[in-house]
């Protein structure tokens, strides 16, 4: 044991000397000046000089003394760690016998390859510099892959984020998620999006400044389907162990929550109507992990996302809810974009636009995108061509526009009340440790002389083959029509010459029987094996029905061993992820020129693009990488010298670093912000200094010079008109005169409302006793029925059931005013409500209880962290005059008559205008995609049977101030009921989805049909009709009510 006791020294040694380098920035440098380092001294003793029985004795030893304190635990997980380097460095040594003539001379040194190891297996406190970066391969980086796990990576970067312990979320629905065997190709929704977002929680869940990850995704448990995805919670395992935070609820997870049909798999075109179901479920989750999340780091206060990121419309959806009930920065990733597939689809001339909409709800999933838009604050691409082409499609963004605004920005410069998400592009990224890229033959034939048996996979693709010799041409990707697979088998069966010196190999997923995919994919398989019969291609084409995930990088090591090429001959690739892997195993690249292929190839340069309309195109380049070895050669290096800079670490550091510049919008209340603090100045952006013309189009007809400063950004600073005029100056001073009265008219009104109660002064704690509330929210307007039917509602509710623990909440689009003037003039008390919504959902007053004042004298309190948790991206004054010059110009085309008139608000997040001809109005969709143009971020609805349009801020609505109410006070949303007519105002559909219990009132508000008829999208898209949690009652008479709640079975009745 007396080697014991130096190794016990040595272990001692390298805990109390840490990495001995007093500028940490650059170790390479340092180790090149010749400084000493004497923990990697400390360690080659070790390992050097003492036998891999006697590490593990000490590991044994710490092991036995182990207990809470950090030292000892360090020391253990230490003692393992170098004792499995010694292992490593004897079957290395084993290996390198075998090949002398390889070894680099040295006297007693430790080879590259086992320093390497021993860089990612010290712990962070324990890191030192290391020897020059490495390829797997052990090669220099200016011929191989550079390697990018390496502590090098993140050295500036975890000293600068070390103090920090973010919480972040992350939302992906559709397809089947979990963390290890993934089955890729299963179905057209379990995709490369399934990998990356797994791949980016780990990625971030092992990053300095990151405590915890959380993927929010579906929890499927149905027949046919694997019970792991049925698991609420899987803990992601991470890249390195001793990588990122540690603590009792650290890492990465997978949560998954129920909400859709039970007990059943459903495509992602049918998960729209439960989109509400999920945040819903999802806001209760992060709740209480804000909670369990404060004891932990939050030194007791509630620990909020320090962003939310939605991946693909249906998230980007749920994450626009999540961001606004919670007020915490939102970030959104298409993936893939609707609009764009929507041109995609149509210039194929297959199907019609209504014909499109109705198999992939289409409009639906466009909608879903211009929301994102308006409540992102990044919008992160794969490419620039994403930003430009794609993105620039849509309504709520414009590219240039964006700019601009940024700019101003900068220069404090107004912007009027426009707003623009920032668009980034973060290329995905990847895992490189475990890669080892294809070595060249050496003279006698023989794998670099390696007798490892070849895979399983390799014999299932080449038994189709007569030559199995020739280079091979990969495809990998699902039989969808977007693939466009079908044309590449024209292609290579059209052309002989490319026939005779390569075989074909198309790994399109799993399969058992042809008969059992979906009608889509057994379609373009169908197609492919008649093309393949057309051409007589037996024994020149693969398509294997079976393989792992996990042997996906042995397919791609074929393919390079036999100098073949990679190929996606997608009509559209967002980013093409399966380019990057396979250019990590130094293969050959060729891709389409519509999508994030360009940026790679500008990145990469290891291949060529090709137009995948152009059959000749795929030809020739294929032709030419396979015949040209001098290019192939060419190409195989440049692709893994530059490989690097699609890492994770990469990726991930620049991903934190847009966290970084997002201001906190926490909720108002609580004064915790873990997390980022805002810094413009740190912001890794392109450069704006090209721009000299900053004048942005107001309302599309007045423009401004670019060059005032004003304070418009800030929506509780009062802005006057707009400084310079244009050639509509009558139109002009018209508007400046409207906006100045209505200021006036909107402060001293504001003034008044602050007077009439302070919210500090009450903690409400009506709302938190209650066990269920009662939502009326029926928009029939202020009729008799209406009297009739609060009557009816507060009978059931405060006589029969004395009001115990049931709480009632009035909803509507009314003001304020004139709610208080109509139940005076009904005999309702105000003191009958819980909470009054007002305004379409854009305040929030609570009644005192009748203990605390007369009737008479009962004063309301307003909800003021409800207006400032809902003030994000308002545009105040500005908006205003927008919309004033809207009704201008309908009254313009109209003939001075007057259609839409301004109405005097006391609102100041409610713009209400009075509609006198409500057939003569658009639809709400088009007065949207006006907004969006204008970069006006709010909503706009039609209310009270089409005579009224309130204008509100975008993160408010009716059903957003019930996920307040749930936030704030706890109301518990799956005891709540609301209560509904047959139709309503434009912001009905919100009022139908979620876990709340709805009660539907057949036969009332069917006035405000005619609001619903012209839309982008059925209504059938958005809300459900046979969900468990709705009923239909026959009437508004008190019996037929007491029996829909009875089937509700909130109450007993």
């Amino acid at each position: 044991m007396a080697g014991n006791d130096w190794i016990n020294s040595y272990l001692e040694a390298i805990l109390d000397v840490g990495p001995g380098l007093e500028d940490k920035n650059s170790s390479l440098m340092l180790r090149e000046r010749g400084k000493f380092s004497p923990t990697r001294y400390f360690v080659e003793e070790v390992i050097t000089k003492f036998d891999e029985t006697d590490l593990r004795r000490s590991w044994a030893m710490a092991s036995s003394i182990r207990d809470s304190q950090e030292r000892n635990t360090r020391l253990e997980n230490m003692c393992w760690r170098i004792w499995n380097l010694a292992r490593k460095k004897k079957q290395l040594e084993g290996k390198e016998s075998q090949h002398r003539q390889k070894l680099e001379s040295g006297q007693g040194m430790i080879s590259k390859a086992l320093i390497v190891d021993m860089s990612e297996e010290l712990s962070e406190g324990e890191k030192v510099e290391t020897v020059k970066d490495l390829s797997p391969m052990g090669v220099s980086p200016k011929g191989g892959l550079k390697r990018v796990n390496s502590v090098d990576v993140f050295n500036n970067f975890a000293t600068q984020q070390k103090e920090k312990k973010l919480y972040i979320v992350l939302i992906s629905l559709h397809g089947l998620i979990r963390g290890e065997n993934m089955e890729l190709g299963r179905d057209s929704d379990t995709g490369g999006q399934v990998k990356y977002v797994v791949e980016l929680a780990r990625a971030l869940g092992a990053m300095p400044g990151v405590y915890r990850v959380d993927l929010l995704t579906r929890q499927v448990s149905a027949p046919g389907v694997d019970w792991s995805y049925g698991e609420p919670t899987e803990m992601l395992n991470p890249l390195n162990i001793d990588e990122g935070e540690s603590g009792e609820s650290s890492g990465a997870y997978i949560i998954r929550i129920p909400f859709g049909p039970k007990d059943k798999y459903i495509p992602k075109e049918l998960l729209w109507p439960h989109i509400s179901e999920f945040v819903d479920g999802a806001l209760s989750y992060i709740l209480q992990m804000s909670k369990v999340l404060a004891d932990q780091i939050g030194d007791g206060k509630p620990v909020w996302p320090a962003s939310i990121h939605g991946h693909y419309a249906d998230a980007g959806n749920a994450a626009a809810l999540l961001s606004g009930a919670l007020n915490v920065p939102m970030l959104f990733t298409g993936h893939s974009l609707g609009r764009d597939k929507l041109e995609q689809i149509l210039k194929q001339g297959r199907q019609s636009k209504d014909d499109i909409n109705t198999t992939y709800r289409i409009m639906r999933r466009i909608e879903a995108e211009e929301i994102t838009i308006d409540a992102s604050e990044v919008i992160i691409t794969s490419t620039r061509q994403e930003i430009d082409e794609q993105w620039g499609l849509y309504d709520g963004f414009d590219p240039v526009l964006e700019r601009k605004l940024r700019a101003r920005n900068r220069r404090n410069v107004g912007c009027f009340g426009r707003f623009m998400p920032r668009p980034v592009v973060i290329p995905p990224g990847m895992e490189f440790k475990h890669i080892v890229p294809h070595k060249d033959e050496d003279p006698d034939g023989n794998q670099d002389g390696s007798t490892t048996p070849d895979p399983p996979v390799w014999s299932e693709i080449m038994r189709f083959f007569t030559n199995p010799h020739k280079p091979i041409i990969l495809a990998l990707a699902r039989p969808d029509p977007k693939k466009n697979l079908t044309t590449l088998v024209k292609a290579f069966g059209e052309c002989r010459p490319l026939r005779e010196l390569a075989n074909l190999t198309l790994i399109m997923g799993n399969r058992d029987a042809i008969d059992e995919m979906s009608t889509t994919n057994s379609a373009v398989l169908v197609s492919i094996l008649k093309l393949i019969d057309k051409y007589d291609m037996y024994g020149q084409v693969s398509y294997p029905k079976h393989h792992k995930q996990s042997e996906v990088p042995d397919i791609y090591r074929l393919a390079a061993r036999t100098k073949g090429v990679f190929i996606n001959p997608a009509f559209i690739e967002p980013f093409g992820l399966t380019l990057i892997e396979a250019a990590a195993y130094g293969l050959p690249m060729v891709a389409t020129k519509n999508g994030g292929p360009v940026d790679i190839q500008k990145a990469l340069d290891n291949g060529l693009l090709i137009d995948p309309h152009n059959q000749q195109s795929i030809t020739d380049a294929l032709l030419k990488l396979v015949a040209d070895k001098q290019l192939w050669a060419r190409c195989k290096q440049n692709g893994l010298k530059n490989i690097h800079l699609f890492s994770w670490p990469e990726h991930c550091k620049t991903y934190l670093a847009r966290i970084a510049c997002c201001k906190p919008r926490h909720p108002q209340w609580e004064s915790s912000a873990v997390g980022y603090e805002y810094s413009e100045a740190q912001s890794p952006e392109d450069s704006l200094r090209d721009l000299n013309d900053l004048k942005i189009s107001l309302d599309g007809v007045i423009h401004d010079q670019g060059t005032t400063s004003d304070n418009s950004q800030n929506p509780d600073k009062n802005s006057h008109s707009i400084k310079t005029k244009s050639s509509v100056g009558k139109k002009l001073d018209l508007l400046a005169k409207l906006s100045l009265k209505l200021e006036k008219l909107g402060g001293s009104k504001k003034e008044t409302l602050a007077k009439i109660g302070s919210q500090d002064k009450l903690e409400f704690p009506g709302l938190r006793r209650k066990k269920s509330i009662f939502v009326v929210a029926v928009d029939c307007g202020m009729t008799k029925d209406f009297v009739e039917l609060l009557n009816i509602v507060i009978e059931i509710v405060r006589v029969e059931k004395k009001g115990e623990s049931v709480g009632l909440i009035l909803s509507t689009a009314a003001t304020i005013s004139e709610l208080r003037s109509f139940l005076k003039s009904s005999k309702i008390g105000l003191s009958e409500f819980d909470a009054l919504i007002c305004n379409s959902g854009s305040e929030i007053f609570y009644p005192p209880s009748s203990s605390e004042g007369s009737q008479k004298s009962l004063q309301l309190v307003m909800d003021s962290d409800y207006s400032s948790h809902i003030d994000y991206r308002w545009g105040g004054e500005h908006l205003k005059n927008t919309l004033v010059h809207w009704a201008s110009s309908i009254r313009e085309r109209k003939k001075d008559q007057e259609f839409v008139v301004a109405d005097d608000s006391d609102s100041r997040h409610c713009f209400t205008f009075r509609i006198k001809d409500s057939e003569s109005i658009p639809p709400v969709k088009d007065l949207r995609e006006f907004l969006r143009k204008q970069a006006l971020r709010c909503q706009a609805i039609y209310c009270h049977n089409g005579t009224k349009l309130n204008v509100i801020p975008m993160v408010a609505s009716r059903a957003q101030a019930l996920r307040y109410l749930h936030v704030r006070w706890g109301i518990n949303l799956s005891s709540t009921v609301v209560i509904v007519g047959d139709y309503g105002d434009t912001d009905y559909e919100c009022l139908r989805g979620g876990i709340h219990k709805t009660l539907v009132i057949k036969d009332v508000c069917n006035e405000s049909k005619k609001l619903h008829n012209n839309r982008s999208y059925p209504l059938e898209h958005v809300i459900t009709f046979d969900s468990p949690n709705v009923v239909l009652a026959d009437g508004c008479k008190k019996n037929q009510l007491s029996d829909a709640m009875e089937k509700l079975g909130t109450l007993k009745v």
